[in-house]
């Protein structure tokens, strides 16, 4: 299948699992992670209609960036403090915030620009050493510690569910949506390629997929 019928297919999916879980889907953005897709493939699905992409790594971003028409840009990888200032100056939202370090250098780069940087939480949910992110318990006091940085907007939360069965991660979303509840953030990031039909059903508004678009 081409690029254009699988952006189809895919919104076709998101549709009929919204309507299947009481939610609306006009309210369910789609965001394509695009780390292993070239140039003209993100043309491809800026022409079918795909409005939000997202890079795991900077530099690659920035290369891409510069050929690409105006879409709305988050940064979805791990982020290091040496390539903040960059990352402020490309994305529009940067959802990989995970350690008060990381907090401070992306709003004092985002101060220096005047600008207020969109970022999310990102949350371990699984507990997994694997993964980056805050621990589920700890992410009231962080959230209280972010909103006192003057350049940042804390405009949701952010998890990555374990490389398994989608109901396997319908665990995690749980949780996720659990704690969401507490701070009333805009989005909730969850739900990838394997597992998005799930999240959305436990409350996802922002779907982070990729490899499915590319098959």
């Amino acid at each position: 299948m081409s690029i254009k019928q699988n952006v189809e297919s895919v919104n076709e999916r998101i549709k009929k699992a919204a309507e299947s879980a009481g939610k609306n889907y006009e309210d369910i953005k789609l965001l394509v992670a695009t780390k292993y897709a070239d140039v003209e493939q993100i043309k491809e699905l800026i022409g079918s209609g795909i409005k939000v992409i997202g890079e795991n790594r900077v530099q690659e971003a920035d290369n891409k960036f510069q050929q690409l028409p105006d879409v709305e840009k988050h940064m979805i990888g791990h982020l290091q403090s040496n390539k903040a200032k960059l990352a402020v100056k490309i994305f529009d939202v940067i959802q990989t915030i995970d350690s008060l370090k990381i907090a401070k250098e992306v709003n004092k780069r985002a101060f220096e620009i005047n600008k207020i940087m969109p970022v999310f939480i990102e949350v371990n949910v699984s507990g997994e050493e694997s993964k980056y992110g805050i621990n589920a318990e700890e992410v009231s006091d962080f959230y209280n510690k972010l909103v006192k940085l003057t350049n940042l907007k804390v405009d949701g939360l952010m998890t990555i569910a374990p490389l398994a069965e989608a109901e396997e991660s319908r665990i995690c979303f749980k949780k996720l949506k659990q704690i969401n509840n507490e701070l009333g953030l805009k989005y909730l990031s969850m739900g990838m390629s394997n597992d998005f039909e799930v999240a959305i059903e436990e409350g996802s508004n922002l779907l982070r997929l990729g490899r499915i678009f590319f098959r």
